[in-house]
């Protein structure tokens, strides 16, 4: 657990954080500087075919230790592990002071440099129940990054333990760490032919013993309003406000139970995460999420029905709603290989754990590889109220995550 724990604390103090409006890949060159540190790890701990793409995409190999046959016959499946360096742009992430509790006793943590920021066991489900675990926290001042360096570590840490121990009979893995993917670009550049794997998982969930089977369905939606300016005393008859008129928009967005604030389990959502603008012109960016993709495009038509009713009421003004697809639920390309769920399954009970199949209120990068065509559900790593100066990971959660990936190998090197 002290390398492990290591691990992580180096990996979250280098800033990673994504940038939504950026026209570059990575979108930011602080991602790069993570990646060549595991390009150079994975190289010391003898992975083979280590590469870091020019898009900062990194990716070994760990040689199978059980044959096929003559000519290759019966050789296991190729599998891949994921994970993404860069984090959340909705909280800073720059000079991250990790905070490691040791035998956590149970009550509410405050966060040392900003006290009023406090985890508290009502509001964390699960955390009480963590009392006398390893827990590593903010100081409250930035995230964490646990989303997803827990799952970067989890996987250097097996890595190294498959490689110093070549008498754990597994098939070949390919290990795959990817930028991006907070602001949806994750596996833009992930060459699934070059990867060569006919499985995949990403280590970038929740608590522990969780196997993400199924997410949203997800596009994003850009609602533009251009207006007409001028000064204000010479406004009548002749300014066309474009704040206003966005604001109406986003007042006719049906709330009650189309929103996050008052859905759960498998009910979708239209979102506004995003204002900005002026008078001349105003944008809003609206997430719109549903299990059943077939939906969205009823969430798109309240979208367009809304932007239809205000053009009428402002002919002036110029309204523009643009769609954009995100992600799909994985669940419709899990079923295509039905191995990838059972071989987690089989992993974590052989560990003693019965693990609970999650349908997940949001996406992973296993999400666009799933559709794809790389069948990827997602494991958990330990982390907690990510996105969130909040956010805390527990250690042994992450050892427990390791000593999954191991079971895991053995279990598709069968």
């Amino acid at each position: 657990m002290n390398i492990l724990l290591d691990r992580f604390l180096r990996y979250v103090k280098i800033e990673t954080t994504a940038d939504e409006r950026s026209t570059t890949y990575p979108s930011t060159a602080t991602q790069l500087e993570l990646s060549k540190l595991l390009r150079d790890e994975l190289q010391a701990i003898g992975a083979a075919d280590v590469h870091m793409s020019e898009f900062g995409i990194v990716t070994a190999t760990i040689p199978a230790t059980v044959k096929g046959g003559a000519g290759g016959q019966g050789e296991p499946p190729t599998i891949a592990l994921f994970a993404h360096v860069d984090t959340s742009p909705e909280f800073t992430a720059k000079n991250v002071n990790p905070q490691v509790i040791r035998n956590y006793d149970g009550r509410d943590i405050v966060l040392p440099n900003f006290k009023e920021r406090v985890i508290r066991t009502a509001e964390s489900p699960g955390l009480a129940e963590l009392k006398g675990k390893t827990l590593i926290t903010t100081d409250g001042t930035t995230l964490l990054g646990a989303d997803d360096k827990s799952g970067v570590a989890v996987i250097m840490t097996a890595a190294d333990e498959l490689l110093k121990n070549p008498s754990i009979p597994h098939g070949r893995i390919r290990i795959c760490f990817t930028c991006d993917e907070e602001v949806g670009h994750g596996v833009d550049h992930v060459d699934l032919k070059q990867l060569g794997a006919q499985v995949g998982y990403t280590l970038d969930g929740e608590a522990q013993g969780i196997i993400d089977a199924e997410t949203f369905s997800a596009d994003l939606a850009v609602v533009t309003v251009t207006g007409i300016n001028t000064h204000p005393s010479e406004g009548k008859g002749r300014m066309v406000n474009a704040i206003r008129i966005l604001a109406e928009f986003i007042s006719r967005l049906p709330w009650q139970g189309m929103s996050p604030e008052t859905t759960d389990g498998r009910d979708g959502f239209m979102h506004p995460y995003k204002i900005e603008g002026g008078v001349p012109e105003a944008s809003a960016r609206i997430l719109l999420r549903d299990f059943v993709t077939a939906n969205l495009r009823k969430e798109e038509a309240i979208l367009e029905g809304i932007a239809a009713a205000l053009r009428a009421e402002h002919p002036r003004a110029k309204i523009e709603v643009k769609v954009t697809e995100q992600y799909r639920n994985m669940a419709d390309g899990l079923k295509k290989e039905p191995r990838a769920i059972a071989k987690a399954v089989e992993a974590f009970r052989a560990l003693g754990i019965e693990p609970k199949l999650n349908i997940v209120r949001g996406g992973t990068d296993g999400s666009r590889l799933t559709e794809k065509g790389l069948p990827t559900p997602n494991l958990s790593t330990g982390m907690h109220n990510f996105h969130s100066p909040l956010e805390y990971a527990c250690l042994e959660e992450m050892e427990t995550a390791v000593k999954m990936l191991i079971e895991l190998a053995k279990a598709w090197g069968k």
